[in-house]
């Protein structure tokens, strides 16, 4: 396919159609070509419209911060199925509501605000000036998929925002009783008592019968079916296919080093300060201060101006051309007034760094090595192109892949996650590749996928095993019955338990009970809401059960270990008053964040009510590339509040 593109682009049909597009654009617009009549709205928030693009955009950010804090891919599949498309829509509606009630009550920052903020942001930084760099800004911001008023709206909008929070939350501060109270709840302690009742004081079910069995298998169905299963056969073109050795030709080596030997070598630094002076008069005087032995920060300070310094630069990192070719003129020690394209500055050089040129045979390794890839590459592509050509005739797979004498391998069956039907994971795979497979139908194959420069795969699907419960071998009834018998003795222990419980909530003391069953009672006292956080021996549960219940109240819970426990809370204390007087004071502040949390949730809350937000979910959908229910026209779906 990707040679019958370049054949086509070629031709006078392509010129002719190209043509026509551009008269198009100039006639219609390039909106109007590309996106009809139809307004693309996913989220519409008074004059302010979400695209399908814009959706997809924002998605893949955030599915992107989620996999690198993972640490491995999220499928898409996956993450619709755990709701964040419609966490990502709902952030979005937010936020868009909100700035939309800001412009509507004109709220609106000014241009030169907007540049002052974006200038701010390291990220656009030139790394060797230290400066804004509008080259970064714009490679960025497109590497990011975002034009410059995309991402200037943004900013506005941001700035917007803060202002009216700022405004909003202004010399609030939260009531001293309310991080009283705080400092009560936190600082209180408890006494608590409790026994175990373990599997050996509960009777031990039988073998489970085959009814069980298959009643057990159909409950935990969701968790048993196998994924979905595919046969595929892979034709990959890789550097390797290139085979054997390349010859090296000894001209072409040495014009490549001529080419690169400036990025090959070091080059030389310097470290140079620069001093503007109003006039030449002035830069005179400067010089011979510094000629005398004068501190340069304090001579530039003395005439009100702020000492530049370039610390170990070579002459392309320093931005006024008259200085740098004055500095990489002068000698360590020099100082010389320069007349520069910016006015009379005065320069001093503080050290000199020698540069080092590397020889052709220095460089001769990675250079043969850079020349091997490239023909590999040239080899991969004229492989591809032959592949191409015998695919768009009409060959399958294999039969284009035999054609350009690229072999081919079966794999599977493989789950869409890389695995085989043992769970273990099949060497070789990557996700791009899975993804694509199983976006096909059975009997489907792929155009060719580029992985990197000059790698590419192309892969059919032979065969689908749709989702299944696995058969009930005798390794799997094994593992059930295991599993079964837990879970009937776990039953029959809370029963138990629950019983002994009943008898406490019926005024037996807990040492009796424990007593009549074997069991020995253990407290625990001054158990306190930091402390039970940093308490390795009890289990989550019990911990959390001592804070929910009332004094004298008894309760159960699950044991670290295969045990269930039954528990009484006896006394609730009161914290240290002078560490309850601390804690307030201290508290306040961050009760006051909070409470500025609130004020803001409340505020976009409000907008969003305010500005009767539309949400298009099939519309969002289709912008992921999934399956979607179609809704009347016009009626936009609304989440609900």
């Amino acid at each position: 396919m990707l040679t019958a593109i370049r054949n086509f682009a070629k031709s006078w049909v392509a010129a002719v159609l190209i043509g026509l597009l551009i008269v198009s654009f100039a006639v219609f617009g390039i909106n109007d070509v590309f996106q009809g009549n139809a307004r693309d709205a996913v989220i519409q928030a008074g004059d302010r419209v979400v695209s399908s693009a814009d959706f997809r955009r924002e998605f893949d950010a955030q599915k992107r911060r989620i996999e690198q804090q993972a640490g491995q891919p999220v499928p898409l599949e996956l993450a619709v199925e755990r709701g964040f498309d419609k966490q990502v829509l709902q952030l979005m509606a937010a936020r868009e509501a909100f700035a939309a009630l800001l412009t509507k009550i004109g709220l609106k920052p000014s241009d030169k605000l907007v540049v002052e903020e974006i200038a701010k942001i390291p990220a656009f930084f030139d790394p060797v000036s230290g400066r804004f760099d509008k080259t970064a800004y714009e490679r960025q911001l497109a590497e990011g998929g975002f034009t410059t008023e995309q991402f200037e709206q943004m900013a506005r909008d941001d700035i917007a925002g803060q202002m009216a929070l700022t405004g909003i939350v202004a010399g609030v501060r939260a009531p001293r009783a309310m991080s009283a109270l705080n400092a009560l709840y936190g600082l209180e302690s408890r006494d608590i008592a409790f026994f175990s009742v373990g599997p050996g004081s509960v009777e031990a079910p039988g073998a489970p019968t085959e009814a069980q069995l298959q009643a057990f298998m159909r409950e935990n169905a969701a968790q048993l079916t196998r994924p979905e299963f595919r046969i595929l056969t892979v034709v990959r073109f890789t550097p390797s296919l290139a085979g054997g050795a390349v010859a090296i030709d000894e001209a072409e080596l040495k014009k490549r080093y001529e080419f690169r030997k400036d990025t090959l070598s070091t080059p030389e630094t310097r470290t140079v300060v620069q001093i503007p002076a109003k006039d030449a008069a002035t830069a005179q005087q400067v010089a011979a201060r510094l000629q005398r032995g004068e501190d340069a920060a304090a001579v530039a300070k003395s005439i009100g101006v702020d000492l530049i310094t370039y610390d170990n630069r070579p002459q392309t990192a320093i931005p006024d051309r008259g200085v740098a070719a004055a500095a990489f003129r002068m000698q360590a020690g020099q100082v010389a007034p320069v007349q520069s394209e910016l006015g009379a500055q005065v320069v001093k050089v503080v050290s000199v760094t020698p540069g080092r040129v590397v020889t052709l045979e220095e460089a001769r390794p990675a250079l043969e090595a850079e020349m091997r890839r490239d023909a590999a590459v040239e080899k991969v592509l004229a492989l591809t192109n032959a592949y191409e050509e015998a695919h768009t005739a009409g060959g399958t797979l294999a039969e284009a892949a035999q054609k350009a004498g690229v072999p081919t391998m079966t794999l599977g069956p493989v789950s869409q996650a890389g695995r085989d039907q043992q769970n273990q994971p099949v060497a070789g795979l990557d996700q791009k590749l899975m993804d694509t497979a199983f976006a096909l139908p059975a009997g489907g194959e792929s155009d060719l996928v580029e992985v990197s420069e000059g790698e590419y795969f192309a892969v059919r699907v032979e065969r689908v095993i749709p989702p299944a419960l696995p058969p009930l071998d005798a390794a799997l009834r094994a593992e059930l019955s295991r599993v079964w018998t837990g879970r009937e003795t776990l039953r029959r222990m809370q029963t138990r338990a629950d019983a002994l419980a009943e008898r406490i909530r019926k005024g037996e003391a807990i040492d009796a009970v424990a007593a009549s069953t074997g069991a020995q009672v253990r407290r625990v006292a001054g158990l306190s809401r930091q402390s039970a956080g940093q308490n390795r021996e009890l289990s989550r549960e019990l911990l959390g059960q001592a804070f929910a219940v009332r004094p004298g109240e008894a309760f159960t819970a699950r044991d670290v270990q295969f045990a269930l426990l039954v528990g009484k809370l006896e006394a609730v204390r009161p914290g240290d008053p002078a560490m309850i007087a601390q804690v307030t004071e201290f508290g306040r502040d961050q009760m006051t964040m909070e409470l500025f949390r609130e004020l803001e949730e409340s505020a976009r809350a409000g907008a969003r009510r305010s500005m009767k937000v539309r949400i298009d979910e099939t519309r969002a959908r289709a912008a992921l590339g999934l399956e979607t229910t179609q809704t009347p026209a016009g009626k936009a779906q609304e989440p609900a509040k």
